[in-house]
């Protein structure tokens, strides 16, 4: 018997119950806390301008070349909120449980970057200036996907993409060795794993429902993925310098995001998909398989470089 193929209003009403039940979920067990409170002030001081202070220099800042690199994509990411705002709320509508956590999940994306400046200000961690120019450019550039996407699709994408982004502030703050830095993304990610969370069990909900379209728009997502800040500027080098460090790399991608998630759904499990899904299943076991040879690879390849860095 062939699968239903159920159209985008479909999987949107049918799917209401379960986005309210998880909306309720995430208000019970969410904790509010106040962005300033993790910001150390006392260590703040006026900068050059209208009110005469001190300009930045790269010397009082106390992180690493790669840690403030790491920072900025982090904010930078967070700051494009609106983008992908725009983008979630044209997937999912205004309407009902869908709205209100599209409305809720702005907000509390929208406290990382306030939180993040903040603290980058407050401790001359980064050059404001060129901080703020690079928000002014990408912000103006926006954010879109490469392709429009669906429901199913969008849903299948910020799964993956929320967890990948508490990965990479957890991993960031640890790497600053600053515990206040650290202790500041450690919230962050408490609030992101809840992100992931909504969003890994909604497709749960939609594998129940249509298993094919849903498997298909999983393995669409997982070969096309791209982290939300790839429109940034000099994004490749500087993703290149976040996988060195270790911060965020093809292992973390594979082993930390794509598979666990892969695997509370029992995407493998599943019995009596049709053969488009089928076929989109056995491309995403080749393709996981691929990625942990590729991740080997560059491991190797970075303990050379890094072996090599050290003897000078």
């Amino acid at each position: 018997m062939t699968a239903r193929t159920w159209t985008q209003t479909e999987l949107l009403h049918e799917l209401e119950p379960s986005v309210a039940a998880e909306l309720n979920r995430h208000l019970a067990v969410a904790k509010e806390w106040m962005p300033h409170e993790y910001v150390p002030w006392s260590l703040g001081r006026d900068y050059d301008g209208p009110l005469n202070g001190t300009p930045w220099q790269e010397s009082q800042s106390a992180m690493s070349e790669v840690a403030r690199t790491a920072l900025v994509v982090n904010l930078l990411t967070e700051d494009n909120l609106p983008s992908y705002h725009r983008e979630i709320y044209t997937a999912f509508g205004p309407d009902g449980a869908w709205g209100t956590w599209v409305g809720r999940w702005t907000a509390e994306e929208g406290r990382h970057a306030t939180a993040i400046r903040d603290y980058l200000l407050t401790t001359r961690a980064v050059d404001p200036v060129a901080l703020e120019r690079e928000r002014m450019g990408h912000m103006a550039r926006g954010h879109a996907f490469a392709e429009e996407l669906d429901m199913l699709h969008t849903v299948a994408y910020v799964s993956f993409q929320e967890l990948a982004t508490r990965i990479s502030h957890r991993n960031t703050g640890r790497y600053t060795q600053d515990p206040l830095c650290e202790q500041l993304l450690a919230r962050i990610s408490l609030d992101e794993n809840l992100h992931m969370v909504f969003y890994r069990n909604l497709l749960a909900a939609a594998l129940e429902l249509s298993p094919d379209q849903t498997v298909q728009a999983v393995w669409a997502v997982v070969e096309n993925f791209e982290m939300p800040g790839y429109g940034m500027e000099s994004f490749g080098r500087r993703s290149l310098d976040i996988a060195l460090a270790g911060i965020y790399d093809l292992r973390s991608h594979r082993d930390e995001v794509l598979e666990p998630v892969l695997k509370f759904w029992k995407v493998f499990d599943l019995e009596g998909l049709g053969g488009q899904a089928e076929k989109a299943r056995e491309s995403l076991a080749a393709f996981l398989d691929d990625l942990d040879r590729k991740a080997d690879r560059f491991e190797d390849k970075r303990d050379t470089l890094l072996a090599r860095r050290r003897r000078g």
